[in-house]
């Protein structure tokens, strides 16, 4: 498969990856500028810059990089392995790594009134959108209208039908603490960029106690965060969708939750 062609197909299936270009080549060099690899999270490749060291550190370098979403221009000579360059041809090579990560998708599970405000409201910015709730009736394009995909499955056969990777965010606005202890376990077996669960302090610390009861680990539940969102005073359902997102997009972009006027400088 050409690199045109696997970026077009991580694009329809929205998957990650690092796309490394040589952007300048001086000298001898094992490739020419232009040259191209994409590097897949699992450390598949397609393509190379020149093989050997210099691409395993570039690969390393990409690895990275999808972890953190941060670009990086990397510089290499290629002179003297025993000062740590790369290789010995004596050239110098740049290579520009550049993320390509998912849209990010927003899972919700239970599809009430709040789950419905959630949904709406994480697709008009931007999220990609699935609905899961064991109840056929309330989890359809028709109840809950806008979203990528529909599961009318249990909560724990939610990770047979979707991927659970750090591009996902759970919400968790369940019907109750029964939901939660079935299908909390399956959901907990991946690291997902978020999860967070509904309801008051009581309903959460007796669901915990449950889950412990039943050989969970205290660590992991800890990941979980209940009651979810933003302290808003919300009482309606779209009130309460607007401090869950508030949340989500709080983390998703290392913000602090303050009031901007309470910041030095106003910002």
């Amino acid at each position: 498969m050409s690199i045109f062609l696997a970026l077009r197909t991580l694009e329809e299936e929205n998957k990650a990856a690092a796309l490394c270009t040589v952007i300048e080549s001086q000298g001898s060099t094992p490739r020419h500028t232009g040259s191209k690899m994409l590097v897949y999270p699992d450390g598949r490749i397609i393509g190379t810059v020149g093989g050997g060291e210099l691409e395993n550190r570039v690969i390393a370098e990409a690895l990275q990089s999808i972890k953190d979403g941060q670009a990086r221009r990397l510089s290499y000579q290629m002179a003297d392995p025993e000062r740590g360059d790369p290789g010995v041809c004596g050239g110098q090579v740049e290579v520009y790594v550049e993320p390509i990560l998912p849209k990010p998708t927003l899972v919700l599970i239970g599809a009430g009134h709040v789950g419905k405000a959630v949904a709406h409201l994480a697709s008009w910015i931007g999220f990609r959108v699935v609905v899961n709730d064991d109840r056929p009736g309330f989890c359809t394009p028709e109840v809950v209208p806008g979203a990528d995909e529909y599961y009318p499955i249990p909560m724990a056969q939610l990770p047979e039908k979707i991927e659970i990777n750090p591009w996902t965010y759970l919400v968790l606005t369940t019907r109750g603490m029964n939901v939660d202890v079935e299908g909390l376990p399956e959901l907990l077996k991946f690291q997902p960029a978020y999860i967070g669960l509904i309801g008051s302090k009581r309903r959460w610390q007796s669901t915990r106690k449950k889950l412990l009861e039943l050989g969970m680990d205290a660590e992991n539940l800890d990941r979980i965060r209940s009651p979810i969102g933003l302290e808003l005073k919300a009482e309606t359902p779209e009130e309460i969708a607007v401090s869950i997102l508030a949340e989500i997009i709080m983390i998703r972009n290392g913000g602090d939750g303050r009031s901007m006027a309470s910041q030095p400088g106003g910002k």
